[in-house]
């Protein structure tokens, strides 16, 4: 499969969701429309267990809306997939015959284990968390999901969700303490029921817009210095400490409150109710958010179908890297030549005694040789700043937030001066010494950077060696390095810093004098 444009219609208890879709073998999955309508089809069940009449002519209005859009983007490949709400419909057949009859579009109705499955899916191949137990708390039904070494082990839909537990426990618009407690002892109880979840001390992994409005909000509160909810962690304090301060607010304050949907402003107490209830089942303080869910999940199935290479659950930034250098003008064969060059200058420093040798340090350096000065696509004359920018600013697939600032701060060093101005709001994520140790990894990729400036991938082999109390860089090429010898002798004062000594640049086009 090498290029394809789909839509996914994910027909929701809360929301009905319209996201478009391009995939592209070397540009890979790209997002290009997101439409979303509040439906609350759940509210719609009547107590005979039918959906009624006018929550059918909601969801025929909201696809048929959806569908002319569809045809101004040119798109056919549409996936339709409902859950909780028409699921649980008991009319849910007739439902679908009239969404043919009356949109042109064919609904499919996922399983609990189908909804549980894709959202999984989703969750393996978008971070980097290798075992964890997911929620993803819709308005009618409740996934969850245990996973070790991203392979799945169990699991299990509960069929409650935030509008359906909003409509059993709470009166009014916004919830009490009375109710609170009634809810807790009720979840509590369903949690309880998966002997599979009790005590596995894994990180929870939440999916979902109650999830992500959850991350908003926090985000708001604190500050946050970076954007994005993917892969955004907070403890179970912080989740309670949220809950309580969202309680004391009233109905008008909850509708207006930063980060906050204002269609979730009933229900995202009793989802946080939730969230805390799940992680005191499962023993843990760690509460990751997953941005990618359902539609993310079906669209990667759509995807492996045609291309089974496309996407690999155990190294999910690789992939990520290279839609990210692709899209900014960066070749495939000068990412080879950064990162080779960027492992032998670090080993070569190690064997010197400059750096300790470390795999992970490895790894990060090899991330950001990838990606470095990609700021350049946007302006010659400032790509630090822009590189900073767009690598702290964009949720990068298998990276959670820490590490992404760190990626950020070593692909757009410059100078010293520039590196302090731009840690300076991580100063309390990020300790001084290993500060110091980005920062010197930053100036080393500077260095390899200039010796490919001329983005020819003429640069063969690196070798340093200490003469006297001179650091010698011998460089091997294939062809003429002009371009190269010109840029190594300005930017070699950032690696004398490291070394502080002199450092001596040779370049050799026929072997090694």
């Amino acid at each position: 499969m090498e290029r394809i444009k789909t839509a996914i219609i994910d027909i929701g208890s809360n929301t009905v969701r319209l996201v478009m879709y391009q995939y592209d073998k070397n540009e890979g999955l790209h997002e290009f429309g997101n439409i979303k309508t509040v439906a609350r089809l759940r509210t719609h069940l009547l107590p005979t267990g039918d959906m009624s009449e006018e929550g059918m002519g909601i969801l025929s209005k909201t696809l048929a809306a959806f569908k002319r859009i569809l045809e101004d983007y040119n798109v056919t490949d549409i996936k339709a997939a409902a859950t909780a709400a028409v699921r649980q419909a008991s009319n849910n057949q007739e439902i679908v015959r009239r969404m043919k009859e009356e949109t042109g579009i064919e609904i499919e109705i996922l399983s609990e284990e189908e909804e549980a499955y894709f959202g999984f899916l989703a969750v393996v191949n978008s971070m980097d968390t290798a075992s964890a137990v997911t929620i993803d708390i819709g308005g009618g039904s409740t996934e969850i999901t245990l996973f070790r070494n991203k392979k799945l082990q169990k699991t299990y839909s509960f069929p409650f969700g935030t509008v359906s537990l909003k409509q059993k426990f709470v009166k009014g618009s916004i919830m009490n303490n009375e109710e609170r407690k009634l809810l807790h002892n009720y979840i509590k109880e369903q949690f309880k029921s998966l002997s599979w979840i009790c005590d596995v001390n894994l990180p929870v992994i939440a999916i979902g817009g109650s999830a992500r409005n959850v991350a908003q909000v926090h985000q708001q509160q604190i500050s946050y210095p970076i954007s994005g909810v993917h892969q955004y962690e907070m403890t179970l304090d912080d989740l309670l400490e949220l809950k309580q301060g969202l309680s004391q607010m009233t109905w008008e304050q909850l509708k207006q409150l930063d980060g906050l949907s204002s269609d979730r402003a009933d229900i995202i107490v009793p989802a946080i109710e939730v969230f805390t209830t799940l992680m005191e089942t499962v023993s843990t303080e760690n509460f990751q958010l997953s941005k990618k869910g359902l539609r993310e999940g079906l669209i990667i199935h759509r995807v492996l179908q045609g291309d089974a290479t496309a996407f690999d659950k155990y190294n999910v930034f690789a992939e990520n890297a290279k839609r990210i250098a692709f899209e900014y003008g960066r070749s495939v064969e000068e990412v080879e030549t950064l990162c080779t060059l960027s492992e032998q200058m670090y080993r070569e420093c190690c064997k010197l005694d400059y750096f300790t040798f470390n795999q992970q340090h490895l790894e990060l350096i090899q991330r950001a040789a990838k990606v470095f000065a990609i700021g350049e696509y946007i302006e010659l004359e400032s790509p630090s700043q822009h590189t900073f920018y767009l690598l702290a600013n964009q949720s990068i697939a298998g990276m959670n937030h820490l590490n992404r600032v760190k990626l950020a701060l070593l692909a757009s060093y410059k100078n010293r001066n520039y590196f302090n101005r731009f840690a300076m709001p991580f100063l309390s994520w990020i300790p001084r010494e290993e500060l110091k140790c980005l920062r010197d990894f930053g100036a080393l990729l500077k260095f390899v950077y200039a010796l490919n400036v001329s983005k020819r991938n003429i640069v063969k082999q690196v070798v340093l060696k200490r003469i006297d109390e001179m650091i010698q860089v011998d460089v091997m090429v294939e062809g003429s390095a002009v371009a190269e010898i010109y840029e190594a002798e300005r930017t070699k004062k950032h690696m004398e810093r490291i070394f502080k000594c002199e450092v001596s640049i040779d370049f050799y086009e026929e072997g090694w004098k």
